[in-house]
């Protein structure tokens, strides 16, 4: 599978990794200690071939996302479950640990975030679906997440997201059901 897009990713195990399921280029910010010189590769990398953001599933991964998604407009975003990225032992999480198979399903299904989006589903939604806020709430926002690609995020996140996403009202409520029917299985 060739991808013309760079992929930026965290380390050196994880540009190891991403050469073992794809063919395609990446570009390392070392860690969240992220240098301008980065950021400008990152933006040059974004106006001539394009770039998909795949950082860990945590929260350092996070900040860097939103560091770069911040200062590099126009990204794709792919989103690995954290569930899928822990090493064998249950030590470590990252790229370095997923299945060639997760990591193009993530890539896959990479999408673009957009800042503009109009307020479609508002913070109330959130905690009346039990998403904000109670004993479930964490499980039920990463299960959401994964069904709408978006990526696991904390409460104050979730609503950041899917307006970033433009996640309908619709679409969020079929995903909703989903994870509610599977809580009751």
């Amino acid at each position: 599978m060739k991808i013309k897009e760079i992929i930026v990713v965290e380390g050196k195990d994880d540009t190891v990794k991403i050469k073992l399921a794809v063919d395609a280029d990446t570009i390392e910010t070392k860690g969240s200690a992220i240098n301008d010189d980065i950021i400008e590769q990152i933006r040059h990398a974004q106006k001539t071939r394009g770039v998909i953001i795949l950082t860990d599933p945590d929260y350092p991964g996070q900040r860097i996302r939103s560091l770069i998604a911040d200062r590099v407009p126009g990204c794709r975003h792919a989103f690995l479950p954290k569930k899928e990225a822990i090493e064998k032992h249950g030590r470590g999480v990252g790229i370095e640990h997923a299945s060639v198979d997760s990591i193009r399903k993530a890539l896959s299904d990479a999408q673009y975030m957009n800042e503009e989006a109009a307020e479609q589903i508002t913070k109330e939604d959130l905690i009346s679906a039990g998403l904000i806020g109670g004993p479930s709430a964490a499980s039920r926002r990463e299960a959401l997440g994964q069904k709408l690609k978006i990526g696991y995020v904390n409460g104050k996140q979730l609503h950041k997201r899917l307006l970033m996403f433009q996640i309908t009202q619709e679409r969020f409520a079929e995903a909703l059901a989903e994870v509610l029917e599977e809580e009751q299985s």
